[in-house]
């Protein structure tokens, strides 16, 4: 197979154009070989993963069954094909079974399984094409989790919809929401990250905050309680930017350090144990990372983070490869991402 460099978005952070080779390849290219498509951003979610071009284009490729690669059609694909409508999108996120994405002029369009109300057009039916987010909000980013969107306006307002059953839309309810509901507490955060079953922030000033399911500390709040509205991560530590996985979540700071918190059955939080941890643990190895991205289901989270150099590395479960250093073998610290 021929590897070409890319910068992913793991729910919610990739910057600078890619270039994908999306077909297989070795040796010298041939004339029947695809072209290599250019992104400028692409996002990976539970089975299907989206990007979008310099120029506005989103392209969608993998499982379709409910319609979210968005090009009108519930076939599988095998390569990226072009999101349906014509909508000129800055960015996308692709979560579990749907995706969302958002215009320059701050429209957000989501398609996909709308079971919850996660497309948040007013409705629960499925899309196989992009439908325009309900409610007049100007987002500036969107993340799509698990069964639930959030997003932020330019002025800091988070807002959520889609599955609430542990209170991950910050609403102060349990109540499932099929349009954009604003999360209570007045915190301006500067980006936010939706995960499996729980969502977090970060503010300007570097505070993160958390809410929804707890059961193995994802909070980071020092407790095991589901929360409905933001609670303050602890450990006083002064975050750049933070990325809600399954079951627990990862941050950096803008010195570099990673810390995670959260489910560690497979070492994803990265300190060298497999216990559990309801606050942030510093990531072991000394490795100073730009950004880090928390993934997985069903709780065989992973962990990958890259530093300023491009240098990538990734802990946790790794039954099928997915830490990138050759083996299967789960690890409970970073381990480098060989070429």
């Amino acid at each position: 197979m021929c590897l070409t460099p890319m910068s992913q978005e793991w729910r919610g952070w990739a910057a600078g154009a890619v270039a994908l080779v999306v077909a297989a390849c070795s040796g010298e290219a041939s004339p029947t070989q695809p072209a290599a498509r250019t992104f400028a951003r692409v996002s990976a979610g539970f089975e299907h993963t989206c990007g979008v071009t310099s120029g506005g284009a989103a392209y969608c490729w993998g499982y379709n069954l409910y319609g979210q690669l968005g090009d009108g059609t519930t076939a599988d694909r095998l390569s990226p094909v072009p999101v349906a409508g014509g909508v000129s999108f800055a960015a996308v996120s692709a979560g579990d079974i749907h995706t969302c994405g958002v215009t320059s002029g701050g429209a957000a369009y989501c398609w996909g399984l709308n079971y919850y109300g996660q497309l948040g057009d007013g409705t629960t039916t499925d899309r196989s094409s992009p439908v325009l987010v309900a409610g007049g909000v100007s987002f500036a980013a969107v993340s799509a989790g698990g069964f639930h969107t959030c997003g932020v306006t330019a002025g800091g307002a988070a807002y959520c919809w889609g599955s609430n059953g542990d209170g991950e839309l910050g609403d102060g309810t349990t109540t499932d929401r099929s349009s954009p509901v604003l999360v209570t507490g007045g915190v301006s955060f500067a980006a936010v990250s939706a995960g499996g079953g729980h969502t977090c922030g970060v503010t300007a000033g570097g505070a993160a905050s958390c809410w929804g399911a707890n059961s193995y500390g994802q909070l980071g709040d020092g407790t095991t309680t589901n929360r409905s509205s933001p609670v303050s991560v602890a450990g006083g530590v002064s975050f750049a930017a933070a990325s809600a996985g399954d079951l627990h979540t990862c941050g950096v700071t803008t010195g570099g350090a990673a810390y995670c918190w959260g489910y560690n059955g497979y070492g994803q939080l990265g300190d060298g144990t497999t216990t559990d941890g309801s606050s942030p643990v510093l990531v072991a190895g000394g490795v100073s990372f730009a950004a880090a991205s928390a993934g997985g289901s069903n709780g065989a989270g992973h962990t990958c983070g890259v530093t300023s150099g491009g240098a990538a590395s990734c802990w946790g479960y790794n039954g099928y490869g997915q830490l990138g250093d050759g083996t299967t073998t789960d690890r409970s610290s970073p381990v480098l991402v060989v070429q």
